[in-house]
């Protein structure tokens, strides 16, 4: 946890924890966590797991100042599809770009077993990557994705979307859930 700080303040809340190489979030609150260095252009690469019924989200380019980071950082959605209401969207499903992209093809694994996730950012380019498959290729502020955006929830955030570097964010959503082998290569301009 030496490179995550709490979003709201520097302290990294209770509920996140470092067992066995795992970073756990128990569900018990603590607040959302970020990444303390800045990314612009990147690869993360991680695996994630979660318990029956679990949400969370990791959001990137997430800025300061907001009262949560999603209203600057777009989400790779983690989820347990089968046993969570937004699990029956496709908008909101797992590994889906929360609320504007749908995953594709991509498949998770069951409740309880470790799925490999990767978000790359190169540019105006992302993409979102749920076991090997790609789930999600766009392009941040092109045609599709502002209409997109004009249609949503996002409409009225006018910091969503549009930072060009930022923090990584692992959100605390209340929900148990699980985190290993988080690595952020930076790629370059």
């Amino acid at each position: 946890l030496d490179h995550w700080r709490g979003y709201r303040q520097e302290a990294i809340g209770e509920g996140w924890k470092v067992e066995d190489g795992i970073l756990k979030f128990d569900g018990s609150g603590g607040g959302d966590i970020i990444t303390k260095e800045k990314f612009k252009n990147f690869e993360f690469s991680f695996e994630w797991a979660v318990t029956e019924g679990a949400n969370s989200g990791i959001m990137y380019r997430v800025t300061l100042g907001d009262n949560a980071p999603y209203f600057s950082g777009p989400e790779y959605q983690i989820l347990d599809d089968s046993g969570h209401r937004d699990g029956g969207n496709q908008l909101t499903s797992a590994a889906a770009l929360y609320g504007l992209y749908t995953r594709g093809e991509a498949k998770t694994k069951p409740v309880g077993e470790w799925n490999t996730g990767k978000i790359v950012i190169q540019g105006n380019k992302v993409q979102h990557w749920l076991n090997g498959e790609l789930a999600v290729e766009t392009e941040v502020g092109g045609d599709d994705w502002n209409e997109k955006v004009a249609n949503s929830k996002f409409r009225d955030w006018k910091k969503f979307g549009v930072s060009e570097e930022g923090h990584l964010c692992l959100q605390d959503h209340g929900d148990e859930v699980w985190f290993r082998n988080l690595k952020v290569k930076k790629l370059n301009d």
